[in-house]
């Protein structure tokens, strides 16, 4: 007989009355015939206990999970206030002479016809270095991805090649990727600032009121120390930089006055000199579209 102390003999004890009509008889007796005997059954019973316990445990546990999940998924969240685009503004092409369509008035009544120019994208102002040369690369990167790009600059001068590295973006920026880029002068663009204007189409070219250009040809200073005849190597080098450097300021000159009334000769004979130009003055030599 089955020892009472047995758990197997418990169970069957405690099935409702109904229950054991549908199973063997000797379903007990088949269990533990099937289960080892002494420590071992001890073990697997327990072992079977334990997972039984934890399987349950992890079922209610995902079962709860997912409970808590659907009320999450119900409960109302607050509604953003939707942010309005940015202003798309158009900028029709236009032609040296021509006008676009007024858009905005002053206070006064008067046309304002290129609004997107009271809010350049990016503003540019002092020597012009490796510092500007940073702020006009972290600018772009935040301006908007489409439409017209207006790029502000005041400027007293300085490395000329910098200013040819930041036309070069423009340009890139126009040819490869279709932005339609627009220069804007302040108050003094001299010198290296009329070699970044140079990197713009005349038609994309404007002026505020007040503002002076200067042009000038390239100054280059060296000094000389050594022998004679290590000296003659050294001005041999200088030479061909000078011969360079005039290569470079003749494709300036030719884009500077693309499109304009303006000739080389022109050009040749003022800028030895320092050729100050003011706003009216560059609009009328059709260097420049419009003043604002």
């Amino acid at each position: 007989m089955t020892s009472p102390e047995n758990p197997l003999a418990k169970i069957a004890a405690e099935l409702p009355a109904h229950l054991p009509k549908h199973l063997p008889k000797d379903v007990t007796a088949r269990v533990e015939k099937m289960l080892p005997a002494g420590l071992r059954n001890r073990l697997v019973q327990w072992g079977l206990g334990l997972l039984l316990t934890f399987g349950l445990s992890f079922v209610v546990k995902r079962m709860l999970e997912k409970r808590e999940q659907k009320k999450r998924a119900l409960v109302s969240r607050p509604v953003r206030r939707a942010v309005p685009p940015p202003q798309q503004y158009q900028f029709a092409p236009a032609t040296v002479g021509a006008a676009v369509a007024p858009a905005h008035l002053s206070a006064e009544g008067a046309a304002l016809p290129y609004p997107m120019l009271g809010r350049p994208h990016v503003n540019l102002s002092g020597q012009v270095d490796q510092a500007m040369y940073a702020s006009f690369g972290h600018q772009l990167a935040l301006a908007p991805a489409e439409g017209p790009l207006v790029v502000a600059i005041s400027t007293l001068g300085g490395d000329p090649e910098v200013a040819r590295l930041m036309g070069d973006e423009v340009r890139l920026l126009r040819d490869y990727h279709g932005r339609d880029m627009v220069f804007l002068g302040k108050v003094s663009i001299y010198s290296a600032g009329t070699v970044l204007m140079s990197a713009f189409p005349v038609d994309r070219r404007f002026l505020t009121r007040g503002a002076r250009l200067l042009i000038h040809e390239r100054i280059m200073t060296f000094y000389l120390s050594g022998s004679v005849r290590s000296l003659g190597e050294t001005m041999r080098s200088h030479l061909g930089e000078v011969e360079h450097a005039a290569k470079v300021e003749e494709e300036y000159f030719a884009d500077l006055i693309a499109g304009s009334s303006v000739t080389i000769e022109d050009i040749r004979a003022r800028a030895p000199s320092d050729w100050y130009i003011d706003a009216e003055e560059a609009r009328t030599l059709g260097l420049v579209h419009d003043v604002i």
